[in-house]
């Protein structure tokens, strides 16, 4: 069977897309995207993060491209709360939390920020008129606070005022940056933005995770040496779990990926090393974490042996899974690649799929039954969008610039 570029398959992912779309809207609040619990409503106790609202943001503007009614509202509802609520006035930059009587996390969190800087370059491509002076003021707090000269690598977090940072580089961050910063490329057509993405996936990926079988540490001290026992006590940790997160790695494969076809579209060639990682990350994920006790599904992390830690299957890893396989199948054409997805497929139809609540559940146990053991809740649906929208697309430019170019479904027969 053949489901990539067929308008058939792509007429399916975009029902699933529009059932998504419609959970989602209901996160709106006045202080900007609320977590969603598992029946579709507002956690009003977990206020309104930052993370959440900017990746809500992004999604929104792909809808918006997408001529989903409803949706250009939901940008600039996005950009009012980051305009708004979120917005530190007077040190720069934006709060991680808030709620309606004002700031529960007044902390400036690299990983917060890079999602700002992600739905704000997306949010220009729908044409907002205050998208780009968003984009702007994104860009000059990132320049000033976020990326480190020194290092040519980011910072992880600083607090309220910008006074003092933390002795801590993270991964998670710093593939986020990557991923917003192939972004601000397709909308600035600056090309320190894809220097700077090479430089970061050549320190986590081609130095230290390709010495490691592809295990990507996540934990670094301020020299950039991994601190492989970092949240050993804490393990199941959302952000950063201790051991490796084979989501992640997968995840880094895509976004090696579009880099690499960035480049190309430069007419440069890219350097050998991003496919051959991508390839490397894709199938060590597969051996360290898919099914490996029996069950299918991605186990949540796993130690530097490749045993797992957290053995509960958590939504996103699969769903970059997805992605990362059409990646694969784009640039190498390889059957494999095509037989995995679908293989995902079959299990999110089987397990993960909510139609009776909304949306799909954010977590299964070990006998793929849902559970909260990380999350607790269905926060948002920025995942959700890169497994149905992206194997529609072309490979750059990226997400949101591509379907405002028109290029959804044409590569598709």
């Amino acid at each position: 069977m053949k489901w990539f570029n067929t308008l058939s398959h792509n007429r399916w992912l975009e029902q699933e897309t529009d059932r998504i779309l419609d959970f989602g809207k209901n996160a709106a609040v006045p202080t900007g995207f609320g977590w969603l619990g598992n029946n579709g409503q507002i956690r009003s106790d977990m206020g309104t993060h930052l993370w959440i609202t900017a990746r809500m943001l992004h999604v929104y503007a792909v809808a918006a491209n997408m001529g989903r009614p409803g949706a250009y509202a939901l940008v600039e509802h996005g950009i009012n709360a980051l305009n708004g609520p979120l917005r530190d006035k007077q040190h720069g930059g934006w709060y991680a939390c808030v709620n309606d009587e004002g700031v529960i996390d007044a902390s400036k969190q690299g990983y917060q920020h890079f999602f700002v800087l992600l739905g704000a370059a997306s949010a220009v491509t729908t044409g907002h008129p205050q998208a780009r002076k968003l984009l702007d003021d994104a860009i000059e707090v990132i320049e000033r606070y976020f990326w480190s000269e020194d290092e040519q690598m980011c910072l992880e977090s600083w607090d309220e005022a910008f006074s003092k940072t933390e002795d801590y580089r993270g991964g998670n961050a710093n593939m986020h940056a990557v991923e917003a910063f192939l972004i601000v490329y397709d909308v600035t057509h600056d090309r320190k933005w894809l220097d700077r993405a090479l430089r970061i996936a050549s320190v986590i990926i081609h130095d230290v995770a390709r010495k490691g079988e592809y295990r990507v540490n996540e934990h670094f001290d301020t020299n950039w040496n991994p601190i492989r026992d970092y949240n050993i006590d804490n393990p199941a940790h959302r952000f950063r779990a201790y051991g490796g997160t084979p989501g992640h790695w997968i995840e880094w494969g895509r976004l090696m990926l579009h880099l690499r076809a960035a480049l190309e579209a430069r007419f440069e060639t890219p350097p050998e090393w991003l496919l051959e990682d991508a390839k490397g990350l894709f199938h060590a994920t597969i051996r360290d974490a898919w099914a490996p006790d029996g069950a299918d599904g991605f186990v949540y992390s796993v130690g530097w042996d490749g045993k797992p830690i957290v053995r509960e299957r958590v939504r996103w890893p699969i769903v970059e899974a997805m992605g990362t396989a059409y990646a694969l199948y784009t640039v190498t054409g390889e059957a494999q690649y095509e037989a995995w997805y679908q293989t995902w497929w079959e299990y999110c139809i089987k397990y993960l799929m909510d139609y009776e609540n909304g949306s799909w559940w954010q977590e299964l146990d070990t006998n793929n039954e849902v559970t909260t053991k990380v999350w607790d809740g269905k926060q948002d649906i920025y995942h959700l969008l890169h497994c149905l929208v992206i194997p529609r697309l072309p490979l750059a430019p990226g997400l949101a610039p591509a379907v405002a170019a028109g290029l959804l479904d044409s590569q598709a027969k």
